[in-house]
């Protein structure tokens, strides 16, 4: 079983929770990235999405600077930069910009889909599905920016080149994992929402995977729901929030994140409900000891070499205090 040297870190989409301002949300995003580095964790993600008023993180190279500036030695990066939204050089240009200002400290993960609606993602690039599908091309670009010998190019993004900024690919199907393994390049499963192809997706990367200049094999990070606290009951009812977001998602009625309530019944049922007994499998909600046992199986069934928490809680306090527990359980299982 693959615990001895398993990596931890966070996903965040700096969730807004009802009754909290925009900057309340990302003071925590902060507080949370800075409690991380004390707690042991690798690296604080922010998720790139639009047009949801529960989601904070739209401007995610803004928000990455914002939370580099304030820690000192976690990684800061996107989970990810959905590139098809975006020119190829005007990312460069900013993760480049970040990577100088803080070395050695910057990610940049890529995905493909465009972390909205497809009205919204019209509105911010209207050639949108041309650029998805354009993805290993577009990559290609970024990776080009970034080398020394495009200072003899013709289009430059000057401030990129020879900086040391990682490159991720993320995946939530089986599509990317043959582009990581054909680019070399660490692949990072968002097995948080999509449950069902990540062993498919694993499978592919590591059996296609192509030694690189950045891999000499493969790397894989999967994401997880993770709720922990003193007991199975107190964990169950801070996760009511997460069960109303997910709900609100498949219902299209989405909302500010909504204070935690008691598990009745009825949000029992809803949780069995197929669509979101899928989306919510690799969901791991419970005391530490519970927490611990759930993440011990995941880790034997997947191999992992990094887990990627996403703790989607209302209260900030009880956010960090999820994320601590998870520390603990991370570092318990390392002997």
């Amino acid at each position: 079983m693959k615990t001895s040297h398993t990596l931890y870190s966070i996903l965040d989409l700096a969730l807004v929770s009802e009754g909290h301002t925009l900057k309340q949300t990302y003071n925590n995003a902060l507080e949370l990235a800075q409690q991380a580095e004390s707690f042991g964790y690798t690296r604080y993600w922010l998720a790139e999405h639009h047009n949801a008023i529960n989601i904070g993180s739209s401007a995610t190279s803004v928000l990455i600077g914002y939370v580099a500036e304030g820690t000192k030695t976690l990684r800061i990066g996107s989970g990810g930069i959905m590139l098809p939204n975006h020119s190829p050089l005007i990312i460069a240009e900013q993760f480049g910009t970040l990577g100088a200002l803080y070395p050695n400290r910057i990610d940049l993960g890529l995905g493909r889909a465009p972390g909205t609606d497809r009205e919204t993602a019209q509105a911010i690039r209207s050639d949108f599905m041309q650029a998805a599908h354009s993805f290993p091309n577009e990559l290609e670009k970024i990776e080009q920016y970034f080398s020394k010998e495009n200072a003899h190019a013709k289009v430059r993004a000057t401030v990129a080149e020879g900086v040391d900024v990682p490159i991720y690919i993320l995946g939530s199907s089986t599509d990317s994992a043959h582009l990581a393994a054909k680019k070399g390049l660490p692949y990072a499963f968002a097995s948080h929402f999509a449950t069902t192809h990540l062993k498919d997706a694993l499978a592919i990367y590591r059996k296609e995977f192509q030694a690189s200049e950045h891999l000499e094999k493969p790397y894989v990070m999967a994401g997880v729901n993770i709720v922990v606290a003193d007991t199975d009951e107190e964990a169950e009812r801070l996760s009511t929030s997460l069960i109303r977001m997910i709900v609100g998602i498949f219902t299209g009625k989405r909302e500010y994140v909504q204070p935690p309530t008691a598990l009745t019944d009825e949000l029992r049922e809803v949780m069995q409900h197929p669509q979101v007994h899928q989306m919510l499998k690799y969901s791991f909600i419970g005391s530490k000891a519970t927490v611990k046992e759930q993440v011990k199986t995941f880790l034997a069934e997947t191999q992992a070499d990094e887990l990627i928490a996403v703790t989607n809680i209302y209260d900030g306090k009880e956010r960090i205090r999820s994320y601590e527990l998870f520390a603990e359980i991370m570092k318990e299982l390392e002997h």
